[in-house]
């Protein structure tokens, strides 16, 4: 992982977003102690979603609406 001072960091802010786009993370410093990380935007995974919601419907047209307190009851099951 890189790491680059904040002053550094503010003149060559282009090029550290361009190696972050290509995957690369970066520490920036202030006065050598970290201050921030820079990283990537994960990717979603659009699959990975729609199958999950159609998983939350299809589970709903099985059992129905659920009330807030059996929401909450089922959330609160086996805790002490």
């Amino acid at each position: 992982m890189q790491t680059i001072q904040a002053s550094e960091a503010k003149t060559k802010f282009l090029r550290i977003l361009d190696d972050v786009e290509r995957g690369a993370s970066v520490i920036v410093t202030r006065h050598g102690k970290p201050v921030a990380r820079i990283s990537p935007e994960p990717e979603i995974n659009r699959e990975a979603v729609q199958r999950a919601t159609e998983g939350m419907r299809a589970l709903r047209k099985r059992i129905g609406k659920l009330s807030l307190e059996e929401i909450l009851s089922a959330r609160d099951e086996g805790r002490a």
